[in-house]
């Protein structure tokens, strides 16, 4: 008999989940939320019991039972910096996902979702979490920023990155922990990391700003001139960090965050929007050139995913620019659902075993 998992993302303004017998995928469905139903509930963490019955009420409609569920995997939250892995939900996590530190985001739901399932799901099931955003393998010296009040961090597209990865790696016939990489993830944010032998040793913050710009955000700004922004705009920090994370990188310079309308339908009516695409591409492919140099030139191939790989002409401009550092592999799109499923799979086969998250 083949295992049933479920797995769950939890996102801003939907909730996606998707039930896989081993590797298949048999159903799956995004559920919308209107801003009026989020704004109904003071924090992240409240929205918990609205969003679960939900996804109980959707299986339920599809046919599907879910105390047939052998395992739950939610997407990992912003708990504090841990190692790569698959985590069991506790109660450590449960109270840090319940008060979270490092911010509010709604896949802190992902782990309390799951464990809850999990609790009505088959006899012994368990809930875990797989390669949450704030995987941390970053080597010591990569940490410096170049002011001791200023720590570099590590918080990157880890459960995409490691997916591709060791798909990869399966490909090539060689174990992910064999193997150094570049794995470039392009999407709303853009993570570029540097993968030695199955860690991640640095990588950008592809979220508050650090590395290329993006779709969405800024990436790594002139400090002089976003202090002048900050003290002499009029702007709040609200609105300051809202133009680093979600209205910088090509919304600021065109208006659209949607690569493929730009490419296919905005450039061929503005050709002058064309250097802006190229110049996202080109501090692409400076990240990846850096990262070549953290692994000191001894890289076995360089991979682009997300889904602006779906775009030929970024996917070109970096090749150009990188392929001769090592050949370079495209995986366009992500697939976060079966990226978690592939991790419980892992956990059922017994061929890994969960890690223990401590407060």
């Amino acid at each position: 008999m083949p295992f049933r998992i479920l797995t769950i993302n939890p996102g801003s303004t939907s909730t996606k989940f998707a039930l896989f017998e081993d590797e298949k995928q048999i159903f799956i469905q995004t559920l919308r939320h209107s801003s009026d139903e989020i704004a109904a509930y003071p924090s992240v963490a409240s929205q918990f019991s609205f969003r679960k019955e939900l996804i109980l009420k959707a299986i339920s409609e599809a046919g599907y039972d879910v105390a047939t569920v052998d395992i739950v995997v939610g997407r990992g939250g912003l708990l504090h910096p841990i190692e790569s892995g698959i985590y069991e939900v506790n109660e450590d996590m449960i109270y840090d996902l319940e008060h979270p530190q490092a911010g509010e985001h709604a896949s802190n739901l992902g782990g309390l979702i799951a464990r809850s399932i999990a609790e009505v799901a088959k006899k012994g099931a368990r809930a875990y979490i797989a390669d949450p955003v704030v995987v941390d393998e970053m080597e010591d010296v990569a940490r410096f920023s170049g002011h001791p009040a200023i720590k570099r961090i590590s918080i990157f597209h880890a459960l995409n990155q490691k997916a591709i990865a060791r798909t990869y790696a399966a490909e090539v016939g060689k174990k992910y922990e064999e193997l150094n990489l570049i794995v470039a993830h392009l999407g709303g944010g853009i993570s570029v990391s540097a993968h030695r032998k199955g860690r991640v040793i640095d990588t950008n913050n592809a979220l508050n700003g650090d590395g290329a710009f993006s779709p969405e955000r800024t990436g790594g700004l002139p400090a002089s001139a976003l202090v002048d922004i900050c003290f002499n705009s009029g702007k709040t920090q609200a609105e300051i960090n809202r133009m680093i994370c979600g209205s910088g990188g090509l919304v600021a310079y065109l208006n659209s965050n949607n690569v493929q309308e730009i490419t296919e339908k905005l450039i061929p009516e503005h050709p002058e929007y064309k250097i802006v695409v190229d110049a996202m591409s080109y501090q692409i492919a400076k990240e990846i050139g850096a990262m070549s140099t953290v692994l000191n030139g001894e890289v076995d191939a360089i991979i682009l995913t997300g889904g602006i790989v779906w775009n030929s002409p970024v996917n070109d401009y970096i090749i150009q620019k990188v392929s001769f550092i090592a050949p370079v592999k495209l995986y366009a799109g992500e697939d976060e659902m079966r990226a978690l499923a592939q991790n419980g799979l892992r956990i059922l086969r017994g061929e890994t075993e969960a890690k223990i998250y401590f407060k």
